[in-house]
């Protein structure tokens, strides 16, 4: 079974929980809306590509890994769209959560995807119980303090910021974490895979800024021009936009350079070039074709 495909279960089967008797009906319907239909599926695709490198021998662990990133981002975004911060009215070429359901489901909606995260993860410790602490503590470090998601968004609430503190902890931590998580579900040291999700994270929020700065809402999905409106960091406003394109270009080798020897070295490295290409918006991409 392909990647793509066992994430799309994965997370099908969790977010039917959801759907049980007991639930409020429009809370399950909201958080299947921000799950579905899929995005792209990096960070989960880059715990699976980890995990096999690495000789995956308990895939049930590494799947509910890779789809428990997978909900922790779409959470993010939920929340990350409200008007308290972004109040995109967009995501993904569709309204919002929070406007197609209103603010307190989406609220509810992000909070229960966090929760739902680990239970997932909690679920699946019979596979390898021996290893899913540290999944756990992976994950769990990716979303918290000091490090993760949640310090990052709270970067935007300070007077002053480090652009690259901020793009690490906002987005490079999840990336991070599903390097991880991939590596610790198969049972390998995790250590030197971290630096690989946190320059593919880095790079990822730069292309972000990016597309931010020059694409129009269509292109997108979601609107754009958000770090400007709000005046939050940005590596455009930082370096310019050649600079901006020279540091994605530096993170994404940096991040395939740190790929350690594995079986599957090579197949990593070329999907992170490849991932570094899909994110430039693509008036860059057909400039340099």
């Amino acid at each position: 079974m392909d990647a793509v495909t066992r994430i799309e279960r994965t997370l099908t089967e969790a977010v039917d929980l959801a759907a049980q008797r007991g639930c409020p009906p429009r809370l399950a319907e909201a958080m299947r809306y921000a799950v579905f239909p899929r995005g792209a599926r990096v960070r989960p695709r880059l715990c699976l590509a980890v995990a096999a490198a690495c000789g995956d021998d308990r895939s049930p662990l590494a799947d509910s890994a890779a789809a428990a990133i997978e909900l922790l981002h779409c959470a993010s975004l939920v929340h990350d769209d409200l008007p308290c911060f972004d109040d995109a009215a967009t995501r993904r070429g569709k309204p919002s959560l929070h406007v197609a359901f209103g603010e307190p489901l989406a609220v509810l909606a992000g909070d229960a995807l966090i929760v739902l995260a680990f239970q997932l993860l909690a679920r699946s410790g019979r596979v390898a119980p021996e290893r899913l602490g540290p999944v756990l503590m992976a994950v769990g470090d990716s979303v918290g303090v000091p490090h993760g998601i949640v310090a990052g968004q709270a970067w935007e609430c300070e007077p002053s910021t480090d652009l690259s503190v901020y793009q690490q902890e906002k987005t490079g931590s999840l990336f991070a974490s599903a390097a991880l998580a991939g590596a610790l579900s198969a049972g390998a040291p995790a250590a030197t895979w971290q630096l690989v999700g946190e320059r593919l994270g880095e790079a990822y929020q730069v292309a972000d800024d990016i597309s931010d700065a020059v694409a129009s809402d269509e292109a997108l999905g979601k609107p754009a021009g958000q770090d400007a409106a709000h005046g939050r960091p940005n590596a455009v406003e930082t370096f310019g936009l050649g600079g901006a394109l020279r540091r994605l270009e530096r993170l994404a080798a940096e991040a395939a350079a740190a790929v350690p020897p594995c079986p599957g070295q090579a197949a990593l490295q070329g999907l992170i070039r490849q991932e570094a290409e899909r994110l430039l918006p693509k008036r860059f991409t057909a400039a340099a074709a």
